[in-house]
């Protein structure tokens, strides 16, 4: 999972790599020393665009190393904590970034970024709640045009996108107030209390050389070799930003909407499902972005969830096109189908949701709201145009919404003049 994160990011894959022993003292590490990578790394350089209101940034990674994970202290019952050690020894990747992130914004389009591919790779739910994703942040400040990094701290306990965003930008507006006033910086841990939206400190920050790191001697270097990473590089799958380009150009949709059903791959993959059986992509778009995203997140279900199949929302936009039922009422048939699990012909003759597009019977619905409504149809006659929208409502609710709204409006200007 290491090494196709690493060709994902571009990064450069070591074939030799070494464990080391990181040395510190601290209640979630019981045995005083964590194996982790230090001078030899699995995997070295890359990075990721990024874009911020419009602009591409290119943020470099550093490295990303193979590490066992430490405990987890619980500090909820209040004087006292809990010590969890079911995750100790538990393997995980550390993807470390070079400081080019120049805004809390950056930093959480950076992450967004790192998670959607990891997400993709499906190395991680990347869930931030349950852990499964952590985040530590290191940030300074500086005068403008000083080209010397500033003293650094470290954030910790963010559980979420939001939460990194906040923490960053309170931590510079305290930097820059101690700054302001005579003081340094000192470098030290903070944890962020989201109930306060304030950092409280818990440590001062080590730097490498106080960790002791020296090569684990239990463990053998880990040799990778180049038919091996070869090999993990055939698996990977089309990856975000290719996708998203494609995107646009096979099915000429605008950059939004391909940065949406792209932000997931198996959002994705439904949408590309559909469209076996309905081709029609900026129509497809709409129906995922609108109704399907809705349905996805009430229920909070993933799209293996959905009973509105790629096939049968292919076959409802067949049946709106053929003007077999409208717009309006597809709306009902779509939460139908997730609520009952039929297909859509059936809910629309179970429910009379069949659209009415014969142009006699229209006709002579429109004539009776003309014939009931002689000062609107004056006023309309006038130049009041808008009053088009009062004669195809009236009509709609004269055929309980299953008159073709399109023949109505045709209809009307027929009579009308």
């Amino acid at each position: 999972m290491a090494v196709k994160m690493g060709l994902a990011m571009g990064c450069r894959i070591a074939p030799k790599s070494i464990f080391a022993r990181k040395n510190y003292f601290y209640p979630d590490l019981p045995k005083g020393y964590q194996i982790s990578q230090y001078d030899m790394p699995v995997c070295e350089g890359g990075s990721i665009t990024v874009n911020v209101d419009g602009q591409e940034r290119v943020i470099r990674l550093t490295r990303i190393h193979l590490e066992e994970d430490a405990g987890k202290l619980v500090h909820d019952l209040d004087p006292d904590s809990l010590f969890d050690v079911n995750r100790c020894g538990t393997p995980l990747i550390e993807i470390v970034s070079e400081p080019d992130m120049r805004s809390p914004a950056e930093a959480h389009a950076y992450l967004a970024g790192i998670k959607q591919i990891l997400e993709y790779l499906q190395i991680c739910d990347c869930n931030m709640e349950e852990g499964s994703l952590r985040c530590d942040a290191n940030i300074s400040i500086r005068p403008k045009g000083e080209q010397k990094l500033g003293v650094k701290t470290e954030i910790k306990n963010m559980n979420s996108f939001k939460g990194l965003q906040k923490a960053l930008e309170y931590e510079a507006m305290r930097q820059e107030d101690v700054l302001r006033s005579g003081g340094t910086i000192l470098q030290q841990t903070f944890l962020w209390d989201p109930s306060t939206n304030r950092s409280v400190p818990m440590r001062s920050k080590e730097d490498a050389h106080d960790y002791r790191y020296f090569p684990e001697p239990d463990l053998m270097p880990l040799i990778i070799e180049s038919s091996w990473i070869e090999s993990i590089r055939s698996t990977l799958p089309e990856l975000p930003a290719a996708r998203r380009k494609r995107f646009e150009t096979q099915y000429g949709l605008p950059p939004y909407q391909s940065e949406v059903l792209t932000s997931s791959a198996e959002i994705a993959d439904y949408f590309e499902e559909v469209l076996k059986t309905f081709s029609d992509a900026r129509q497809v778009s709409n129906w995922v972005m609108g109704d399907i995203l809705r349905i996805l997140n009430d229920q909070k279900i993933s799209t293996d969830k959905l009973r509105v199949t790629p096939s049968r929302l292919g076959t409802l936009l067949q049946l709106i096109k053929s003007g077999t039922v409208s717009d309006r009422a597809a709306r009902k048939v779509i939460d139908t189908i997730q609520a009952e699990d039929k297909d859509p012909a059936v809910i629309i003759d179970e429910l009379g949701l069949k659209q009415v597009s014969d142009s006699g019977t229209l006709e002579a619905a429109v004539k009776k709201i003309i014939d009931e409504h002689p000062g609107e149809v004056q006023r309309y006659k006038a130049g009041e145009k808008k009053l088009m929208g009062f004669f195809v409502g009236q009509a709609m609710k004269a055929t309980a919404g299953a008159g073709n709204p399109r023949e109505i409006n045709n209809i009307v200007t027929r009579l009308l003049g």
